[in-house]
């Protein structure tokens, strides 16, 4: 059955349009609970934990959320700002029947959107959302015996206390000084807490939200601030997350950026040393030169869709333990159940201070391929696969590489948009050609 209104990681949208408004979270609360009530016989203890990050209309769909949840007869425990890992967490750790996030991630204020975990602190099953699409369709009723709602006490410090957890006892970052990005949003008190107490020289940034400047030229889709940052504090290193804290980034001690697919290697070779070796899941977008470097440590490798749920789809098939995306969002299954941008930035860490040395030296063990991705836009979501045109521009851009590079055109699972990456040895060819085929696929799709 086709999905309505579930994307590839939950609902997302601008502010007011489609389903992201109040009377469709009121009815999305209302669906959500009588699903669970009928599906899962009220697995857990019967609560929905509800958690958002800092963008305005957070309060809003919080309200709504809260309000057909407890018209279903189900129990609400409010969390308040927080990322989207910690409610993960929090849901398995209250064994609660599920965990609600209010959040649009790295999109811009204007946009909102909710994410779902099950009571294993894990995305919920197909069978689930497309339930909850079905029940969403009926008519709204008032549960004989209503719900009630609470403040869930001392969230943050539960959460602080398992990220420090995940790490070896004594560990200390003591006598480095970490420039952190929060991106004005759901970490903004977590990641500076958790580094600090561990014995970092912390230097916030990105750490005062206001409910509108949550992703505003700051965090790990926008670099530049925290690169200048790190230079002029002459800092070890910089960390950035994204919204709603399920991404990270970094920069080291040059400036330079360190991207998802390196810190996974990084991740991955540290554990290979310490004899805790496991299979990686990267994506269709991973570098190529991610995929040599793990070949090389006889590291097995695997690509799966983009999008968490495949990636963790994929490390469950193969009983592997890492994945992740060259984005940030990086899966340690033996530590969390979801991607967790601070547990991820702490296996980093980890690896950093284990080996001795600094991050642009343990970033030259995987040497990238210049890769370049432009997005398209599109109004209409399109097989581009059975475009003859945009095909033929395909292949004649994988000749003119001479087998030494690939071509990836995929539809967003989030935005209106076609990505086009082209990725190969030379850059300034990989730079052209992504931009030929970009032109080419927008005349042909417009």
């Amino acid at each position: 059955m086709a999905r309505k209104y579930f994307g590839t990681d939950g609902i997302r949208g601008k502010v007011g349009e489609g389903a992201i408004t109040p009377q469709f979270f009121l009815q999305l609360g209302w669906a959500v609970g009588k699903v669970l009530a009928e599906q899962q016989n009220r697995a857990g203890n019967g609560t929905v934990l509800i958690g958002k990050d800092t963008r305005i209309s957070g309060y809003m769909f919080e309200s709504a959320l809260e309000a057909g949840l407890i018209a279903a007869g189900v129990n609400v425990g409010l969390l308040g700002p927080m990322p989207t890992p910690a409610i993960a967490y929090l849901t398995r750790t209250f064994q609660a029947s599920a965990g609600i996030v209010i959040s649009a991630s790295h999109n811009a204020y204007s946009d909102n959107g909710i994410k779902l975990f099950n009571t294993r602190g894990s995305k919920l099953a197909d069978e689930v959302e497309l339930a909850i699409e079905a029940q969403i369709e009926k008519p709204m009723t008032t549960s004989g015996e209503l719900g009630k709602a609470h403040r869930v006490e001392d969230a943050e410090g539960r959460y602080i206390e398992f990220c420090k957890g995940s790490l070896p006892w004594g560990f200390s970052l003591a006598g480095l000084t970490i420039v952190v990005d929060c991106a004005n949003g759901a970490t903004y008190n977590i990641a500076p807490a958790v580094l600090t107490e561990l014995g970092a020289r912390v230097i916030s940034i990105g750490n005062q939200p206001n409910g509108v400047n949550i992703n505003l030229k700051c965090g790990s889709t926008k670099m530049n601030q925290l690169q200048r940052q790190v230079l002029e504090s002459h800092a070890d290193l910089g960390i950035a997350f994204d919204g709603d804290g399920d991404r990270v980034m970094f920069v080291d001690e040059r400036g330079e950026v360190v991207d998802g697919d390196q810190l996974l290697f990084i991740i991955a070779s540290h554990r290979k040393t310490c004899g805790e070796s496991t299979g990686v899941v990267g994506t269709m977008m991973s570098n190529f030169g991610f995929e040599k470097g793990l070949q090389s440590l006889g590291i097995p490798f695997e690509r799966a869709n983009v999008g968490d749920r495949y990636v963790i789809e994929a490390m469950k098939k193969n009983g592997w333990l890492l994945g992740g995306e060259s984005s940030g969002h990086i899966i340690c299954a033996d530590l969390t159940t979801t991607g967790d941008g601070l547990i991820s930035a702490l296996q980093v860490l980890r690896a950093l201070i284990a080996e001795q040395q600094s991050l642009y030296e343990l970033k030259q063990r995987m040497q990238k391929m210049p890769q370049v991705m432009v997005n398209v836009p599109i109004k209409n979501r399109i097989d581009v696969e059975k475009n003859d045109t945009i095909q033929a521009a395909v292949n004649d851009a994988e000749k003119r590489m001479e087998g030494n590079g690939r071509v990836l055109l995929r539809p967003s699972g989030t935005e209106p948009v076609i990505r086009v990456m082209v990725e190969g040895q030379q850059h300034h060819l990989v730079t052209d050609l992504a931009h030929e085929l970009a032109e080419i696929v927008g005349k042909a799709l417009s």
